[in-house]
């Protein structure tokens, strides 16, 4: 699909970021479903340059959608400093901070696996040249009995939880201490921060759109307070102007359809990536 401005048509501003994406490099994406299009793209694109270097880790953990969840991710693989929160819960044993693909029924093999999980993704973000985030909402749960930040519920029951809607400046302030500890122990890493296109029916449209503000808020005033670090990809922004039409989404007219995250995939590496324009088809 061609990029072109006509009376029908808005074309988004995509920027050309000061270091662009090459054939050589490490990526890590984190974040809700969208990374995983985007990571899926990327590790496409990666199997025609393995000779190379290229390397993409997305979202080892399971998605995670909003500020909090996502950080605590970051910082438990970076410093490795706190208990992990396993627990058992319907003949597996868990972990809070992971997604529900990471269980297992034998308890020391777990613990194994999800120590090894975080280790990785350590080890991928100090590598990494690359760190892709996509927000998907201000929205977070914690446990009632600790007040901890959970990134999936496990299917647990949700009396067990309190939903809790981060402000801007909660976000921001998250976002921060991220960036701080990117800053420190990753810096060469050029972090991009992306919010996802997919719309939170369950918490109401017009909630959903809130969301989506706070976020677009909140990124706004990372970039511009790490400007060397953070940059912004407008898919949110595509996905609502350029694709504003039922054909672009899928068959819930809510998750973007293949064509459309194909389309993002487009404008995210014309101007900002060395890829030689190989086609990479999302299905």
């Amino acid at each position: 699909m061609k990029v072109e401005e006509t009376p029908l048509r808005t074309v988004v501003e995509v920027p050309k970021w000061t270091k662009m994406m090459q054939k050589d490099q490490q990526y890590v994406l984190l974040g809700s479903c969208f990374a995983a299009y985007i990571g899926e793209a990327l590790a496409r694109q990666s199997q025609h340059f393995k000779s190379e270097g290229m390397n993409v880790v997305c979202n080892p953990l399971g998605a995670a959608y909003n500020p909090e969840s996502i950080s605590i991710q970051v910082r438990q693989a970076l410093t490795g400093k706190n208990e992990l929160p396993v627990f058992h819960f319907d003949g597996k044993w868990r972990c809070w901070w992971a997604n529900t693909l990471i269980s297992d029924t034998e308890e020391k093999r777990f613990n194994e696996t999800i120590r090894t999980t975080f280790s990785d993704l350590g080890n991928a973000l100090r590598k990494a040249d690359f760190l892709f985030i996509t927000l998907g909402t201000n929205v977070c749960y914690k446990l009632k009995e600790n007040g901890m930040t959970v990134t999936n519920c496990h299917k647990v029951p949700a009396a067990k939880f309190e939903e809790v809607t981060l402000d801007l400046e909660k976000c921001v302030e998250i976002l921060s201490d991220m960036m701080e500890l990117l800053l420190e122990k990753c810096p060469k890493l050029q972090v991009v921060f992306t919010v996802s296109p997919y719309r939170y029916k369950k918490y109401g449209f017009h909630g959903s759109q809130l969301a989506k503000a706070t976020l677009l808020l909140a990124v706004d005033e990372i970039c511009k307070k790490y400007t060397e670090k953070a940059t912004y990809f407008p898919a949110y922004e595509i996905m609502m102007d350029e694709l504003r039409d039922y054909r672009f989404y899928a068959e819930d007219m809510i998750h973007p359809a293949p064509e459309a995250v194909n389309y993002i995939w487009e404008r995210l590496t014309t101007l900002n990536s060395n890829f030689y324009n190989i086609n990479v088809q999302y299905s």
